[in-house]
């Protein structure tokens, strides 16, 4: 063995498992070098996930990260040679016909996304898999990319740090676990080992089942928790022998009933001879805290492997039998089947990138083999360019909020993401029914009152309507239609659509606490934003005002959207609650890193929002202000902000609109909500709900949404929001965001889309929600652009006052003409959808325009 380093360029923590070897490899790969690699167990690892794990490969998802990490680990596999592309099955059970039409639904998003995948009727199905009753099934989807990693990932990850050590660039040590981390002045200094203390500029942690006791060590949590995976084996079956192969069938996902199957192929080869039935539990699963995990000379079987009783999966494996009756005719081996480890994400995906705390500091925790090097490609492009080839938003621990850090809520959503890791569905609008009422806003007991339908976001409960409006569905009956399909319904109430037409035709408020707030003071906060805005920041006249801007990155794709108020002494930010968190810490690192003299402070909870909008919005709120006088046009032009006073309570108003209707953000303490709420509520105005504000008013407006519209896939210029000039100031991104001005047209334009009849073979109509490919219909294919880029709804939602549903999706510029005829793939039926406009233009603005069809 090598002589232990003192310095690294780079210390990978984990270097054993699948995730660390990729991490490694791929950071070598964009000319990385100087890198230390120590594991706790043996290299590569027998004791973590990576050891035992099934080591499957769909690539159908709802999403299209991972679509694109396990498309890029596939090809990454094969390419060494370890790749079995044998296909993946997932079938619907007869008389299951919800899980039918999640089948039609990952079918939808395997078109949005670029897979393979098809539907196979029950003959296909006995045909591509013999073992199973036809009559058992009613359908299913055939992903012919989909395969297993041979002979194990486990071999792989060897293979990649041979490999690596090979070039020189990296020294592994085995049976290293890191003790304790070095942090200096805010920056990661090194690890510290039984071997020895190793220097260095950058850790990157990828221990899979122990991230947390690492994140530890610097104060920080992960939002993951390891939870049991019962995985049986049953044998003999020699239906292979004599083949080689390592797996023979096409893997078999039988998820209504929470559960998976496949052949481990010639009984000579690596699993020999066997069946292998997987159940994820959906009732009681077995979640264990990291610091719970024994050390290897204390388990039995592994640290990541624990006993079965098989009374934990008696009642699924009759159902499995009833499915594949082979499994009750040939042997269980008891001695193979175990409780397998894996991780239950807390936050709805993986934790990756930089420290929230601690500089140089970097995660990868939380990541399946089928997703492996493609998080490590991720990781590496990350340090490297300081953005990736997909939006990574949805995987970025800068995202997260303390309260999503703390042990109770991890342990609470760990385990309500166990139970729903292969069933049921999950709705794009599903709330987390665990750790709610976190944050409330000081008028919540008003809004429990008015019988609000609360959903949470970034730990705040928001009222999408409110039962005492329901008196308005009378009203409004003809233009509130009733969603008859209740995958469209769920999650969503009617009211919500009268509110947004009574707003309109009055005024109403809307409670917007959610907003994630924070100040950038300091002698440079004018010179930071600038240097991170799009928009002119600097300057006298912008003081008192309200800028919205965006920030891009390097390669000018669009990084954030949202409002900057300059103050006298001060810039505030007004973010979403999304976004708001890793905005937060970016402006933190770009000004460190910068060397900035600012403060930068999250002020979230110190402060309020509530809307008020509608044609009436001026003179309903004419009677709680102080100085009616002030609000008059003349006074407070669009985009000022003014201090007003409202029952003694000192607000900051701002003439901003998110709804197309006129009106004002109003902001203020969070202790002066209350008395502000009563007194614009005792003039009789209407509370409307989220869904109005942030869904159906900001579609017919044709608003862009960040981390749905604006991504790091596309440009400013795209999206249709850049400034008709470009400021003097230098800011990031400027060059690029230069060069595609120059273009004669953009690859592709963010249109507003109007689907025109959305009535199904059934005579339903429908109300989609999620993603939905966008397809010629001349040629039945994905419209994709030039670079690759292929087209899906961003957003949609229905417009009462259109009375159509709206979409907005990206199209190739070859296909961005007003009036053209395109169609969307909602659930296996095909629906025509109309480009209404090419860019940002309202389908219903009041005040300039009346509604378009």
């Amino acid at each position: 063995m090598a002589e232990f380093p003192q310095r690294a360029r780079v210390v990978v923590i984990g270097l054993g498992g699948i995730v660390g070897a990729s991490v490694a490899h791929h950071l070598i790969e964009r000319g990385w070098d100087d890198i230390v690699g120590i594991d706790k167990s043996a290299i590569p690892t027998d004791i973590g996930s990576t050891a035992h794990a099934s080591d499957f490969c769909y690539t159908t998802s709802h999403d299209l990260l991972s679509v694109y990490t396990t498309q890029y680990s596939i090809d990454f596999f094969e390419k060494m040679g370890h790749y079995a592309r044998v296909g993946g099955l997932e079938v619907a059970r007869t008389g299951d016909h919800a899980w039918m039409e999640e089948i039609k639904r990952k079918l939808m998003s395997a078109r949005a996304f670029g897979t393979n995948a098809r539907y196979v009727s029950p003959a296909e199905i006995k045909a591509l898999f013999p073992l199973i009753e036809e009559d058992q099934v009613m359908g299913g989807m055939f992903d012919p990319d989909a395969g297993l990693v041979v002979p194990r990932s486990q071999t792989v990850a060897g293979k990649l740090v041979d490999a690596a050590e090979k070039t020189g660039k990296l020294t592994a040590f085995a049976n290293t676990p890191a003790q304790s981390l070095l942090v200096e002045d805010g920056r990661i200094a090194g690890v510290v080992t039984h071997r020895g203390t190793i220097r260095a500029d950058h850790v990157v942690v990828c221990t899979g089942l122990w991230g947390r006791l690492i994140a530890e060590m610097v104060g920080e949590d992960l939002p993951v928790m390891p939870v049991d995976h019962p995985l049986t084996f049953f044998g003999p079956f020699n239906a292979f022998e004599g083949t080689g192969k390592e797996i023979g069938y096409p893997l078999l996902r039988d998820q209504g009933n929470s559960a998976y199957m496949r052949d481990t192929g010639d009984p000579k080869s690596t699993e020999g001879g066997q069946l292998e039935w997987g159940y994820y539990e959906t009732d009681n699963p077995r979640l264990v805290h990291p610091r719970d995990l024994l050390e290897k000379h204390e388990a039995r079987l592994s640290p990541s492997q624990r006993d079965l009783d098989m009374e934990q999966i008696l009642e699924p494996l009759e159902r499995a039998i009833e499915l594949t009756p082979i499994l009750g005719e040939i042997g269980y081996n008891e001695s193979h089947s175990f409780n397998g480890l894996l991780q239950a994400s807390a936050a709805g995906g993986a934790s990756c990138g930089e420290s929230q705390k601690v500089r140089g500091l970097w995660y990868c925790v939380g990541i399946w083999v089928k997703d492996g090097p493609g998080y490590g490609k991720l990781i590496a492009d990350w340090m490297t360019d300081g953005r990736t080839e997909v939006d990574h938003n949805g995987i970025d621990y800068a995202r997260f909020y303390p309260h999503q850090l703390q042990e109770d809520f991890i342990e609470n959503r760990g385990g309500e993401a166990a139970r729903k890791i292969y069933y049921p569905a999950i709705h794009p609008r599903e709330p987390y029914a665990t750790s709610r009422n976190i944050k409330r806003s000081p008028f919540y007991d008003r809004e429990v009152e008015l019988g609000g339908y609360f959903m949470e976001l970034g730990g705040w409960e928001r009222a999408h309507g409110y039962a005492a409006n329901e008196h308005l569905l009378e009203k409004y009956a003809d233009r509130v239609p009733v969603r008859e399909n209740e995958w469209d319904s769920r999650h969503f109430w009617r009211v919500s659509n009268a509110e947004h037409l009574a707003m309109s035709e009055d005024c109403g408020i809307v409670n917007l606490s959610h907003f994630f707030i924070f100040d950038v003071e300091g002698p440079d906060h004018v010179a930071l934003m600038e240097w991170l805005c799009a928009a002119k920041i600097g300057g006298d006249a912008n003081i008192g005002k309200g800028i919205y801007t965006h920030f891009l990155d390097q390669e000018g794709m669009v990084r954030a959207d949202l409002t900057v108020i300059r103050m006298a002494d001060r810039c505030r930010i007004i973010d979403g609650a999304d976004a708001g968190p890793r905005d937060f810490h970016y402006v933190r690192r770009v000004a460190q890193d910068k060397g900035f003299d600012v403060t930068v402070t999250d002020v979230s909870e110190q402060n309020v929002t509530i809307g008020i909008w509608g044609p009436n919005a001026r003179a309903t709120l004419k009677k709680v202000v102080a100085d009616p006088a002030a609000l008059e046009p003349d006074n407070f032009p669009f985009a000022a902000i003014r201090p007003i006073e409202i029952a003694g309570k000192m607000v900051t108003a701002f003439r901003i609109s998110y709804v197309g209707e006129q009106g004002w953000e109003l902001h203020m303490a969070y202790d002066d909500g209350l008395a502000v709420w009563d007194a614009l509520r005792s003039t009789g105005v209407m509370a409307f709900g989220v869904e109005t504000y942030a869904n159906s008013r900001r579609m017919e407006k044709s608003l862009r949404l960040q981390n749905a519209d604006l991504l790091t896939q596309y440009n400013l210029l795209e999206a249709d929001l850049a400034r008709p000039k470009v400021k003097d100031a230098d800011f990031r991104g400027k060059q690029q965001h230069l060069a595609y001005r120059a273009r004669e047209h953009q690859p592709a334009m963010l249109c507003t889309l109007v689907l025109t009849d959305t009535t199904d073979a059934n005579g339903v109509v429908r109300y989609p929600v999620g993603i939905m490919p966008v397809i010629d219909p001349a040629t039945g294919a994905v419209l994709v652009d030039e670079l690759g880029r292929r087209s899906y709804t961003t957003s949609v939602a229905y417009g009462p006052t259109l009375g159509k549903n709206i979409a907005l999706a990206y199209i190739p510029w070859s296909h961005c003409q007003p009036g053209r005829v395109l169609s969307v793939d909602y659930f296996g039926e095909t629906f025509p959808a109309e480009i209404a406009a090419v860019g940002y233009q309202p389908l219903y603005d009041p005040e300039n325009t009346k509604p378009r069809s």
